[in-house]
């Protein structure tokens, strides 16, 4: 429900543009401004999770996004409205201090699974928000979207308050600027966080290419299918959800880095189906539940593989982490649409397969190296799994206890 946030605006820019008499260029604003929110938030707020007591930090957070959501759909005024997104932005990444959370309050042999079923949750939440916003916009208009989403995380907060762990202790005791600081240090220390990052931008372009450009063929002759149409095909990529929960088990099994692999590969291949977009929407479909099956087996994987290698910093990693994750859905966004504008959609599918291409030879090029780096030379080696060689490092140098 937080993650929803970002994405609701999508299929209301027409309306929200009518009721502030704003042009289309400038209301692109309305999602720019909210990702730049959630960049901020990212950066500055989930950190803090390493400082303060979660449980008390995702109860402020909810509540105080429930508040802001009430402004979005109340304004009368731009400058308010878009000021709101913002906020909005920087507070639902509540999230992402919820999924640190997870990853603390789990055993380690449950950790990836723990991960995997909140990601389901970010999952459902990305693909299902342009649907929900379209239909819920249809019964009530646009503003309605948001006062429905105000008091569904009023409600959350409540729960939060409820179920979260009352007596979470403080992770450390340094000061905030030096979590800050820390941030680029830790992925600069560790080629683990480094490649993890980095597959992290590239699958996300390549998810971002989808998503963004989507709507441009479907909407369009001949086509022409309508906003809640269009919205059934998120429903599909849900089958994504189904894959996190799974990639999470096999992560804590010791094998996420062939996981990895094997994801990249049908990554790459599932944008050959995506590309007969206008011959058969059935084809369609399966490139697109392929597409998200394999973007969540790698980012759940990732997830489970770094904080696994720095349980002491784990708030922090998801914030730095996430960067990679806003940069190459910018990418892709901001390219797809150029693309599509010149090339139309087989030069979409085309970009679309060059960075899950890039993602998979990116891991062929590194899935030995984090081993070599491994002084201690343990177990795992023989056995060709560099991910478990890292972990085993972090054990013996005093990070993984």
């Amino acid at each position: 429900m937080s993650v929803a946030n970002i994405y609701y605006a999508q299929p209301l820019l027409d309306s929200m543009a009518a009721a502030f008499a704003i042009g289309p260029a400038s209301i692109g604003l309305v999602g720019l401004l909210t990702h730049a929110g959630y960049a901020l938030g990212l950066l500055f707020i989930v950190p803090l999770g390493d400082l303060l007591d979660r449980r008390k930090l995702a109860v402020a957070q909810t509540l105080l996004l429930a508040l802001a959501l009430v402004v979005v759909g109340t304004a009368h005024d731009a400058g308010v409205l878009f000021g709101a997104l913002i906020v909005v932005g920087v507070l639902a990444v509540v999230v992402q201090v919820l999924v640190a959370f997870t990853a603390t309050l789990a055993t380690p042999s449950e950790r990836g699974r723990a991960v995997g079923l909140v990601t389901s949750g970010v999952v459902i939440g990305i693909l299902s928000a342009r649907f929900v916003a379209g239909v819920i916009a249809d019964l009530g208009g646009w503003r309605s979207v948001y006062l429905t989403s105000a008091v569904l995380m009023f409600l959350i907060s409540a729960l939060l308050a409820r179920l979260l762990p009352r007596n979470a202790a403080t992770p450390t005791s340094e000061s905030y600027g030096t979590i800050l600081r820390s941030i680029p240090s830790l992925f600069l220390r560790d080629p683990l966080l480094r490649v993890r990052g980095v597959l992290a931008l590239l699958i996300f372009a390549s998810f971002s290419t989808l998503w963004t450009a989507l709507v441009l063929p479907l909407g369009a002759a001949p086509l022409s299918l309508s906003h809640t149409q269009i919205g059934l095909f998120g429903l599909a990529g849900l089958a994504g959800a189904l894959a996190a929960g799974g990639a999470g088990r096999l992560a804590d099994r010791g094998l996420g880095q062939w996981t990895t692999g094997i994801a990249l590969v049908l990554l790459t291949s599932s944008w050959l189906p995506i590309a007969f977009l206008h011959s058969s929407l059935i084809a369609l479909i399966i490139g697109v539940i392929l597409l998200d099956l394999s973007v969540q087996a790698v980012h759940v994987t990732n997830q489970s593989l770094i904080f696994a290698a720095h349980p002491e910093a784990r708030s922090r990693l998801v914030g730095g982490y996430m960067v990679f994750y806003s940069i190459g859905s910018g990418i892709g966004a901001i390219s797809a649409t150029t693309i599509y504008a010149f090339h139309g959609w087989p030069g979409v599918a085309m970009l679309g397969a060059s960075f899950s291409a890039a993602g998979l030879v990116f891991w062929w090029l590194t899935r030995t190296s984090l081993g070599k780096r491994d002084p201690c030379g343990l177990a795992r080696a023989a056995r060709g799994d560099p991910d478990r060689e890292a972990i085993s490092h972090g054990r013996a140098t005093g990070h993984i206890r």
